[in-house]
């Protein structure tokens, strides 16, 4: 699990709960199912189905921290082209490799694909998942963006209501507190939870391509009998100078 995610989120909930005296005055039917369940049928009217449903389903990824340290491949695959080395291409059949990406290239590599072949395929896997990734993180930032106009809209229709009932005491408090909880509801689901999650998936959907790319070149690598060597130098250029130092020393 993603630590940052977790208490990020839960601590800005709970601040915000901390400032609240009567929790039962902030909470309102009407202006959540204006905000919350009117912003969701405006973002599945601006997208297909699919897409939002794979945007949801694409948010947990904000809640696991499976991003692979740099370093950490740079490790695995000189210990793969070592063994290559030595062995054989056929030799890596049998390495055990969490990252689903370098296990394709690597089963690529042992049934003998033409290097040609092995980048052409591996390019494409990796535009396609940063674009998977760049819908899922499009579809939340329409989503901070709608939440707050959609609490907007509740302000305008609790006014309309308040100034159409002055002369009733009593239908005042509620049409205020629609205009006014309206506008925290959107202003809280786009601030706290859709714009976050959108930024969140643009930066992890940077980081794995970033590895994608490290991984093809290292087995690219591998693919022309590079030695093994010169392999860690040759792919320390991914990381920075604090990582590249750790490497060295490793």
């Amino acid at each position: 699990m993603d630590l940052a995610t977790i208490i990020g989120l839960l601590g800005a909930f709970g601040l915000i709960f901390m400032a609240i005296d009567d929790m039962a005055a902030f909470i309102d039917t009407p202006s959540m199912l204006i905000v919350v369940g009117g912003s969701i049928m405006v973002v599945m009217f601006r997208s297909s189905l699919g897409e939002f449903l794979g945007a949801i389903a694409v948010m947990g990824k904000t809640f696991k921290n499976k991003i692979d340290e740099p370093g950490a491949l740079i490790e695995q695959i000189v210990e793969l082209a070592t063994i290559a080395r030595k062995d054989g291409m056929i030799a890596l059949e049998g390495q055990e490799i969490d990252n689903p990406f370098m296990s394709k290239a690597v089963s690529m590599l042992v049934d003998g694909t033409d290097p040609a072949i092995i980048k052409s395929s591996l390019d494409r896997e990796l535009i396609s998942t940063k674009q998977r990734h760049a819908r899922g993180a499009k579809i939340f930032s329409a989503w901070g963006e709608i939440a707050p106009a959609m609490g907007m809209i509740g302000t305008l229709i609790g006014l309309v209501q308040m100034l159409g009932n002055m002369g009733d005491p009593k239908s005042i408090g509620p049409a205020m507190a629609v205009a006014l909880l309206t506008t925290m509801y959107g202003a809280i689901l786009a601030n706290v939870i859709c714009l976050p999650i959108a930024m969140k998936l643009e930066n992890q959907a940077d980081l794995e391509a970033a590895n994608n790319e490290l991984i093809i070149e290292g087995i690219l690598f591998i693919q022309d009998g590079g030695n093994p060597r010169v392999l860690s130098d040759f792919l320390g250029s991914f990381l920075g100078p604090k990582e590249r130092s750790k490497l060295a020393a490793a």
